[in-house]
């Protein structure tokens, strides 16, 4: 009961932040306009959904941001936000050109802006998997119902929706057939470890890390499913952007492509892009996405 209240406060809250200042009265506004396909002086405006503030962007994305330019033949400026709801608006009305966001969040822009998807980002390795204790009885993922699991937290593509994905494809039911405990990257897996709950849910990447730090404990926690590779990060456009403009963005994106990814996955904190390829993208690619949205109930959204 306690998530879903979580849940539905995410979502209302979602709802809100995405919707502010997207009136179709403000279509005319923002300086981030192109007005041809050839229009090459104005600066074209980037934003990552999940990276706060200008100097955050700077030390996380100017590797990635310089070579964007480059290969665009553009200038190409941050545009900070305060969150991806922050994103909606400023891409609806044209003052955002460009952002990097994840297929969660993809589809929920998508929705509400009709952001145009420009091309993809592969990542290796970006499946969502479910763990159990190797005292545990649990032999199969329909054998998770009636019990607790514990996943990251409401709207995580990798650490939610992808392993509620899992469990509706088993045949489970998210809103009656298990309970979900939203405990974080951490504390999830601390949950299993200490038999508070009966199984994770999250990154299969993480699930690695977590089995490398557990082995002096004398517990194994064997891997029960892992689930298809989820849908790629994406960097959307605005739906206000030309049709040539979009094409000669996405040409120049996919030739330089090589330079691109290894710019993006130069820093840190972008490890998780160091094995990444661009790849073409469809909305379609993320149905699956908007399934589990329906299934957990919150069909309205898209």
């Amino acid at each position: 009961m306690k998530w879903r209240m979580m849940k539905r406060r995410f979502f209302v809250g979602l709802l809100l932040g995405i919707t502010v200042g997207c009136n179709p009265r403000n279509q005319n506004a923002g300086s981030g306009l192109l007005t041809s396909g050839t229009d090459l002086k104005t600066p074209l405006k980037f934003a990552v959904s999940d990276v706060q503030g200008l100097a955050a962007l700077q030390r996380d994305y100017e590797p990635f941001r310089a070579a964007l330019a480059a290969s665009l033949g553009r200038t190409v400026e941050f545009y900070p936000v305060d969150g991806y709801t922050a994103v909606a608006a400023p891409l609806q009305s044209g003052e955002l050109d460009i952002a990097l966001i994840g297929p969660s969040e993809y589809v929920l822009l998508r929705a509400r802006t009709n952001a145009i998807p420009a091309i993809g980002i592969s990542r290796p390795g970006y499946y969502s998997a479910i763990a159990i204790r190797s005292d545990s009885s649990i032999q199969s993922v329909a054998d998770l119902k009636g019990k607790t699991i514990a996943m990251y937290q409401v709207g995580s593509t990798s650490g939610h929706l992808g392993p509620t994905h899992i469990l509706v494809e088993a045949g489970l039911n998210p809103k009656t057939d298990y309970q979900v405990q939203m405990l974080g990257r951490e504390g999830s897996f601390a949950a299993l470890r200490n038999g508070e709950v009966d199984a994770w849910a999250g990154p299969a990447g993480d699930y690695q890390k977590y089995l490398q730090n557990a082995q002096s404990s004398g517990v194994t926690f064997p891997l029960l499913e892992k689930g298809p590779p989820l849908p790629s990060d994406t960097l959307i456009v605005s739906s206000r952007m030309k049709p040539e403009t979009i094409a000669q963005l996405r040409d120049r994106i996919l030739v330089n492509g090589e330079s691109l990814v290894a710019a993006l996955g130069s820093t840190p904190e972008n490890f998780k892009y160091q094995q990444s390829t661009l790849v073409p993208v469809e909305d379609s690619n993320y149905d699956s996405i908007r399934e589990v949205y329906r299934a957990i109930g919150e069909g309205n959204f898209l």
